[in-house]
């Protein structure tokens, strides 16, 4: 009986040297004891009689990475659970196959399946039980893994099917089952692959088509696939005018991507058209909170000229826009610093006379439903047979402090004396924010909304988060009641394709239970479903998506996801399963975008240079 410590003393190899040896007879001897000759060495006419060997290869030239194979079924089936599809790799293309990637499986009949692999397994080839200790020590002390004992299979997703119809290519749903044994290769064409993932072949660009985080190649040049959004109303409405969401964690380069996208709808070429014939380039209004987008206006010194020949290839805007301005809110002694800019800068205030239409603006904090109607109804009214539309804040404060009105309101019964301070108390505080000492935005909108335009309103100067938020929620407001007017003030807005950009929009459009926020979420829902109509378009921008209020998330066609770390973020974005487990892990540019109206949903990575300067020295 031994132990395990014979084990590591055994060696096959020279105990079956030592055997041969002791075995053999020796050749002194075996000439010595017969005159015939030897049969292991030659046969009388001098030929060797040893066996031939047969090649194990089949001859002739590989084509693709394997084959599809029916151990386990081959079933195509409309409910995707009882599709059963596998395909053998052979042994030299294992090592380059990873989950996501793209094959090709022909038909006997020209037409071909596009599918996906979502799963990679080893089997053993040969009934063996290799759980256990001789195994595990022989594979501890081996310099390598012979393949051949293994089988290596992938699990396919069928896709669509792919078709020639007149020479041009097509895609249709999986209808068919492709035959046994048929040979398979990696999707290595730009037109096969665009067309399985019903990629438009022009449009907005957002990145490379990728799979586990490295780009996709092809044959073509250049070998990468540009993915890009519809801009055009041959296959329906843009798809900037039905929304766009970026969301992504703090250092997943959401700002770097959402300056690359908005680059490109600020393109010469980009334009419209307008219901009276006109095609006009969009106006992008960009809210800033980190004070990032005004850089737009400048050259990126790090986009080198070999890069940028790359990007002329590919048809990608670039470089700093000349028509960037911007409009920075006067609020109280607030001073804005732009030494990292080189943008144009202009002042403006928010006037009292806004509140008119947007009585909720005046609200600091949640009125129920009496208090706010109280505003509505009696109050603002009173204020404005009184001092006029054009009344200011301070006067509607001292207007508030007078209590003679407090008590005629409570007897007539038109207004409690509760009810009354309550409102008073709630719309005090907005000294620094109404009617300051600059130009009011209403008499700015020629300047504010320009066809082919940037206009970026930073807040990062603003400490008093009510007063950033009565200023976002003005300015934005102000554009869509415009917008959505049949009889607006300022024809500008109306006439023009407008892009709005909203970064940290979660702190804007949240689930919130206040009189005011049910207000904005029913105008940015309106907004939104009005929005290809109109030609508005709503770019948001947040680290927080399960905060945005559904009523506005439903509207939203195309969603760009970035690393997300946390899990009801992500589970907020209803991406589909297969990338939702890989946001977690995606590194700096990653992204999966999910556009239903646009493509298949896919994984991409965005340029790793910014179009225009980014980041502060």
């Amino acid at each position: 009986m031994t132990d395990l410590g014979d084990f590591g003393d055994f060696d096959a190899d020279a105990d079956a040297d030592e055997g041969s040896a002791a075995n053999a007879p020796d050749s002194s001897t075996a000439s010595a004891g017969t005159d015939e000759p030897s049969t292991a060495s030659s046969t009388t006419d001098g030929s060797s009689d040893a066996f031939e060997s047969t090649p194990v290869e089949p001859s002739g030239d590989d084509v693709g990475i394997g084959a599809l194979c029916v151990s386990q079924g081959l079933r195509i089936a409309e409910d995707g659970d009882d599709t059963t599809l596998q395909a053998y790799i052979t042994r030299g293309n294992r090592s380059s196959i990873r989950i996501g990637s793209y094959l090709l499986a022909p038909y006997p009949d020209g037409e071909t399946l596009f599918c996906r692999i979502t799963g990679l397994e080893y089997a053993q080839q040969y009934h063996a039980d290799d759980a256990t200790e001789i195994h595990a020590r022989r594979a501890m002390r081996s310099d390598g893994i012979d393949e051949s004992d293994y089988k290596f299979v992938a699990t396919l997703e069928p896709v669509a099917v792919l078709y020639d119809d007149d020479g041009e290519l097509k895609r249709r749903m999986t209808d068919r089952v492709p035959k046994p044994q048929t040979v398979i290769r990696q999707a290595d064409d730009t037109e096969a692959i665009k067309t399985g993932l019903k990629m438009p072949e022009d449009g907005v660009f957002l990145g490379h088509l990728s799979v586990g985080g490295e780009k996709v190649r092809t044959a073509a040049s250049p070998p990468t696939i540009d993915y890009r959004l519809k801009d055009d109303y041959e296959a329906g409405d843009p798809l900037v005018f039905r929304h766009t969401l970026i969301a992504g964690g703090t250092g997943s380069g959401k700002t770097h991507g959402a300056k690359n996208i908005l680059r490109q709808y600020l393109a010469d070429e980009r334009t419209y058209p307008m219901a009276d014939g006109r095609t006009v380039q969009p106006a992008v209004v960009q809210f800033d909170p980190q004070d990032e987008y005004a850089q737009m206006h400048d050259d990126n010194p790090d986009l080198d000229s070999d890069f940028a020949r790359r990007l002329e290839r590919e048809g990608i805007a670039y470089g700093g826009h000349d028509e960037t301005t911007a409009f920075v809110p006067k609020v109280g002694s607030a001073s804005y610093a732009a030494g990292h800019h080189r943008a144009k800068q202009v002042e403006f205030t928010i006037p009292f006379s806004m509140v008119h239409d947007n009585p909720w603006l005046v609200a600091g904090s949640g009125l129920n439903d009496n208090q706010y109607g109280a505003l509505v109804s009696v109050l603002l009214p009173r204020f404005r047979n009184q001092y006029g539309e054009d009344g200011t804040y301070e006067e509607f404060t001292t207007f508030l402090d007078d209590p003679a009105l407090r008590e005629e309101l409570d007897e007539s019964g038109r207004v409690h004396e509760a009810t009354f301070d309550a409102v008073r108390r709630r719309v005090l505080g907005f000294g620094h924010v109404f009617d300051q000492d600059a130009r009011p935005i209403t008499e700015l909108v020629h300047e504010f909304v320009r066809p082919g335009g940037l206009t970026v309103v930073p807040t990062y100067h603003i400490n008093d988060t009510r007063a950033t938020e009565t200023i976002v929620l003005a300015v934005s407001s102000l554009l869509i009641d415009q917008k959505l007017s049949n009889d607006p003030t300022y024809d500008r807005i109306k006439e023009t394709p407008l892009v709005l950009g909203m970064d940290e929009a979660h702190n804007f459009l949240t689930d919130a239970d206040s009189v005011q926020a049910g207000k904005v979420i029913n105008k940015f829902t309106e907004a939104a479903k009005q929005g290809r109509k109109e030609r508005l378009g709503l770019f948001l921008i947040t680290q927080d998506p399960q905060d945005i209020h559904d009523a506005v998330f439903k509207q939203i066609n195309t969603t760009i996801v970035l690393n997300l770390g946390d899990e009801d973020a992500i589970k907020s974005v209803n991406i589909p399963s297969n990338l939702e487990s890989k946001v977690p892990y995606m590194e700096k540019g990653q992204m999966v975008v999910y556009s239903p109206d646009n493509s298949e949903p896919v994984e991409l990575i965005g340029l790793p240079t910014c179009l225009t300067r980014h980041g502060r020295d």
